[in-house]
């Protein structure tokens, strides 16, 4: 079993990772491998039918493994600097870092945070050589991290922390030594109680092939969508690939997902995927049976670059309660933002590769699945394609979120709105959350598509 302090982590980036995703942008995609640019070969009539990897795929599937395996397996310590006297965002939370108290209430809440890396020797994904995620699962790890936020605040109590977070401890950091271990929060019985559900929602998103949230899952769904292990996943593809694997799973039954069309939100549609009563014969308006639900907006945040208007959206996203967390990060490389503070993002990062975790031992620890080590990077550095979460305990919480939702973006050009009636009503069946389209388009606001002959990819109409 491997365990790693989290707090010797340098999260390692970019790079040779970089230049093979840009290659790939930049080549047509039939030429396209699972990096970069593919030799010419004579197609295999027997490997085609079966789907096998051949020879070279092989190889290269080695090669770049133990390469990725090296490049993300090292650690540095470090440490990070905040503001004493700029408030902190966490997930809708404000901590001011200037009494002992405060620092320790945001290190407790920023352990909690289910870290989710990149895995190595785990068993080989199905149709490939693949036995590690290292340099291409970095935005379905990401996309595992939202999901696991989203059921942290659905199955555990309300402000829950981790009891042995005061394990991880160790960390050189700039206003996070609390100088008194008595004024470290007393463990919570409440918490402690919860800890069975805290590890089985961690072996949910285990690298084994039966766990409903895994990579081998993950990668699986992703077939419909022409993805296979090694290729690069974008974040509207990632909210996809999330939605039917909570459709798909038996271990949940009142969660329900859905992925926003075109950066808008259709009432409607929320309301026949969550409302039970709807489904009754016949329909009951008196019952109270609702599912919730995380709610998942595909967005494009101007051209090349963040486009530096949406700053304050962002910002003022992060501060709503229902948040949990936004997928992207900086170009080609994904990140896992989760908070800010003053004009710096506040990040969980995949990108350090870790041996797999073997969930039969029903002691396992848990310390890899946690980091101590906040990380922060400039708000234009973010690259503007990623994935807005929002959860909805009950349709109260819906008609809230949709309200904090929309008065956090009022601006000339909103991210993203809520609207009555459903996608279909403006000519979206083919892209309806229900159905297997991948892509969420970004269009001008007011101007909402009456064709559904758009084209089905991973890219975005640009503000």
């Amino acid at each position: 079993m491997n365990t790693v302090s989290p707090s010797a982590v340098q999260y390692v980036g970019g790079g040779m990772q970089d230049e093979l995703v840009e290659s790939r942008r930049q080549q047509p995609l039939e030429q396209q491998g699972s990096f970069g640019l593919r030799l010419p070969q004579t197609p295999d009539p027997g490997r085609e039918a079966t789907g096998e990897p051949d020879e070279m795929d092989k190889l290269k599937a080695k090669l770049m493994s133990a390469w990725n395996n090296v490049k993300y397996g090292w650690t540095v310590k470090s440490k990070t600097s905040f503001n004493k006297m700029s408030p902190v965002t966490l997930l809708g939370h404000s901590y001011l870092l200037n009494s002992e108290d405060e620092v320790e209430r945001f290190r407790l809440a920023f352990v909690s945070r289910i870290w989710l890396t990149y895995r190595r020797e785990f068993p080989q994904l199905e149709g490939s050589t693949w036995t590690t995620d290292c340099g291409w699962g970095c935005m379905l790890r990401s996309g595992q991290m939202l999901l696991a936020q989203g059921l942290l605040v659905h199955l555990m109590p309300r402000d829950w922390a981790w009891p042995d977070a005061q394990q991880l401890t160790d960390v050189d950091f700039e206003v996070f030594r609390p100088r008194s271990p008595a004024r470290q929060r007393p463990e919570s019985v409440r918490d402690r109680q919860a800890e069975p559900i805290h590890h089985k929602l961690v072996t949910w998103f285990g690298d084994q092939p039966p766990a409903p949230f895994g990579l081998h899952q993950l990668v699986e769904i992703g077939k419909s969508s022409g993805k296979k292990a090694g290729d690069w996943y974008g974040p509207s593809i990632v909210a996809h690939i999330l939605r039917k694997a909570v459709a798909k799973t038996s271990v949940l039954h009142n969660l329900a997902v859905y992925v926003a069309q075109d950066c808008t939100v259709y009432k409607e549609d929320v309301v026949h995927l969550c409302d039970l009563s709807l489904s009754q014969t016949p329909p009951d308006p008196s019952s109270q049976a609702w599912k919730s639900v995380i709610i998942l907006v595909p967005v494009r945040l101007g051209g090349e670059a963040l486009n530096p208007s949406y700053i304050e959206c962002v910002k003022n996203i992060l501060k709503l309660d229902c948040c949990i967390g936004i997928i992207g990060g900086k170009p080609k490389h994904s990140l896992y933002f989760i908070g800010f503070q003053d004009e710096q993002l506040l990040y969980l990062d995949p990108h350090y590769s870790q041996t797999v975790v073997d969930f039969s031992q029903v002691d396992f620890s848990l310390e890899s699945f946690h980091c101590s080590s906040p990380k922060k990077m400039p708000f234009n550095r973010m690259d503007p394609s990623c994935t807005i979460g929002f959860y909805a305990k009950n349709k109260k919480d819906f008609e809230s979120l949709c309200s904090a939702a929309l008065s956090s973006t009022k601006e000339k050009y909103p991210i993203f709105t809520f609207v009555e009636g459903q996608g279909q009503d403006y000519g979206l069946e083919g892209h309806c959350s229900n159905h297997s389209g991948p892509a969420a388009h970004i269009l001008p606001p007011g101007k909402l598509g009456r064709s559904n002959n758009r084209r089905i990819s991973d890219e975005f109409v640009f503000l």
